[in-house]
């Protein structure tokens, strides 16, 4: 499908041979965003030429004509090849080209953000068909190095060959078992236990800011402190088979165990050994370490189930904070792999078109009118049925694939908002929520600009909820983006306010209309005047909507369940309110029968 192409800029056309100077700084950006997300098989200028590449085929798929999304999902199947698999460094792409792509390569045009909007969401969805893909492979290749180590073995005894045998089986930095030889020895403990020696345990470890060190001081220092963490794990677990997977990975094989207290203090002993300061070339570094426990019976697993499970809780431990041990929970990883499904399946849902918009009106607590509705977004998913926010709209967070999903709402509430009848003097406005990564994206402003002009739908009739910590990030830009677009005449509301730290002297100065007081004040407010908490919420509340009122703002009440609850708002003077007493969400048209 074809769009807008690149228009001219003051130094003329933007053209794809003029790209060849420009991906560079972009390629750096975007590699230093991606280190440390996971276990590269490559050097850093490899990564940095990989990416340049890759951001090379992005700009050209921006600019071509026609405009082929084919290209997102080869650059996503590319990032896994490359051993790019973890969520975080999915989320840390979409982030980076979001941010700096269009700025870095000079890239303009009518339409070129919606252009990489859906490119990003391609190749979201070429990363998580290709994950897939690959995880089905390395499953045979972890049994086939089991074959390839045993064969290795027997080789190596009928012809002698120890020192090949040795170099094949361990790692060339450190000295220690490599992956060849731990599979080797997973494998041989499960599949032919010794004599009562029916329980196996794991304990994947992985140093916690190792890439700082790197970054730092340089690969040279670095290689020194694996050299010593590797001799200590060594002193300190002797009994005990240690291995390299590589980078700063490291395997612990606990054989004939008698539970998870046994595999817990190997752990312990582990983080005790990593945590010693150690002298590297005149350098006292101190590291600390992550650790993911796995122990269970021989009987019923495999190495891939093993090392799966083990992977899995070492992210929980690292999740955790680092410098700690995790223990593997069954339903825990149950729910984190349907939770990472359901992440994967957004790009993909948004191209079928599975998200659609109920509404919320925000009601005048004055004359009943209907002010405005709050757009709020659901997921039809072909298996799960009608999913709320609450389902999804934190795992699109985490990986950065709220940026494409909460445009997709500003435009589509924008859009449906432009069609609504007047009601009496004026229109209903939307209320559109803004997640963080959004408010802080340069191209906000852009964004908001192109959907108003695109739609038709007047900027008064815009309303753009943001939360206190956003208002209050020590980064101006987000401020001022909100101030162009106040200027425009877009509404800016605070969401929940009330439970954050918003400082009030600082309020006065912000682009804000409105304030939404958190629905855990307006819950307090029960039918009885005599009850001490209530009177305290209500008194809460007072302040707040007369200190709102000083600063020239309106006042909207979330939350808002029985009439007892709106009479006593009505009272102390709130200007609004929404909440299931005045209408559940719903399709627009229910409130439009409402304003005919």
């Amino acid at each position: 499908m074809s769009g807008g192409s690149v228009v001219e800029r003051p130094d003329g056309p933007t053209a794809p041979g003029a790209l060849a100077r420009c991906p560079g700084a972009f390629a750096r950006a975007w590699a230093k965003a991606v280190s440390g997300t996971s276990y590269l098989p490559m050097t850093q200028a490899q990564l940095e030429a990989l990416l340049q590449r890759l951001t090379e085929r992005l700009a050209a798929a921006l600019a071509a004509e026609p405009f082929d999304l084919r290209v997102g999902h080869q650059v996503g199947a590319e990032l896994v090849a490359a051993h790019i698999t973890s969520a975080e460094g999915l989320g840390r792409t979409v982030e980076v080209v979001q941010l700096r792509l269009l700025r870095d390569l000079g890239l303009v045009g009518e339409d070129i953000e919606d252009r990489l909007a859906r490119l990003l969401a391609t190749v979201a969805t070429g990363y998580a068909r290709a994950l897939r893909d690959r995880t089905l492979d390395e499953q045979e290749s972890i049994r086939r190095a089991v074959m390839v180590a045993r064969a290795e073995a027997e080789r190596a005894l009928r012809d002698s060959e120890a020192r090949f045998r040795h170099q094949a089986t361990h790692d060339p930095l450190t000295d220690l078992p490599n992956r060849t030889l731990f599979t080797e020895r997973l494998a041989a403990a499960i599949e032919s236990p010794g004599r009562g020696a029916d329980r196996v345990g794991v304990c994947f470890l992985d140093l916690d800011r190792f890439q700082v060190i790197n970054d730092s001081l340089g690969h040279q220092i670095g290689d020194g402190l694996l050299v010593a963490v590797a001799d200590r794990l060594r002193r300190a677990l002797g009994e005990h088979l240690v291995a390299r997977l590589g980078g700063d990975e490291f395997v612990i094989l606990v054989e004939r165990t008698a539970g998870t207290d046994d595999v817990v203090k190997v752990a312990e002993a582990a983080l005790a050994a990593v945590g010693e300061p150690a002298l590297v070339d005149g350098h006292e570094l101190t590291v600390s370490a992550s650790i993911g426990i796995v122990e269970c019976p021989v009987d019923g697993t495999s190495p891939v189930d093993l090392m799966r499970a083990a992977d899995a809780t070492l992210h929980w431990a690292k999740s955790a904070g680092g410098a700690r041990w995790s223990l593997f929970d069954a339903d825990r990883n149950r729910q984190e792999l349907a939770r990472y499904a359901l992440s994967a399946a957004i790009p993909a849902a948004l191209e079928r078109g599975e998200f659609y918009l109920d509404y919320q009106p925000l009601t005048s607590l004055r004359d009943g009118t209907v002010l405005g509705v709050e757009a709020l977004v659901r997921w039809r998913h072909p298996a799960l049925g009608v999913l709320r926010p609450d389902r999804f709209i934190g795992l699109a967070e985490e990986t950065g694939l709220i940026v494409p999903l909460g445009s997709w709402v500003l435009a589509e509430a924008c859009r449906e908002a432009a069609t609504w009848p007047a009601a009496g003097a004026a229109a209903p406005f939307v209320s559109v929520n803004l997640a963080v990564r959004q408010v802080r994206r340069p191209g906000l402003v852009r964004e908001v600009h192109a959907v108003l002009e695109r739609t038709g739908l007047p900027p008064e009739r815009l309303q753009l909820e943001v939360t206190e910590s956003t208002m209050m990030s020590a980064d101006e830009e987000p401020v001022r983006a909100l101030r162009v677009l106040a200027d425009l005449g877009v509404r800016i509301a605070i969401d929940d306010f009330g439970t954050g730290y918003c400082n009030l002297a600082y309020l006065r100065e912000l682009p804000v209309t409105e304030l939404k007081v958190a629905g855990e004040f307006v819950a307090g407010l029960s039918a009885s005047a005599d009850d001490p908490t209530s009177r305290t919420d209500e008194r809460i509340l007072a302040s707040l909507v007369s200190l709102a009122h000083a600063l020239n703002l309106t006042v909207t009440a979330e939350g808002v369940e029985t009439a007892g609850q709106a009479d006593r708002l009505r009272a102390i003077g709130c200007d609004a309110a929404q909440g299931w007493h005045f209408g559940r969400p719903a399709p627009a048209a229910q409130f439009l029968d409402r304003l005919a």
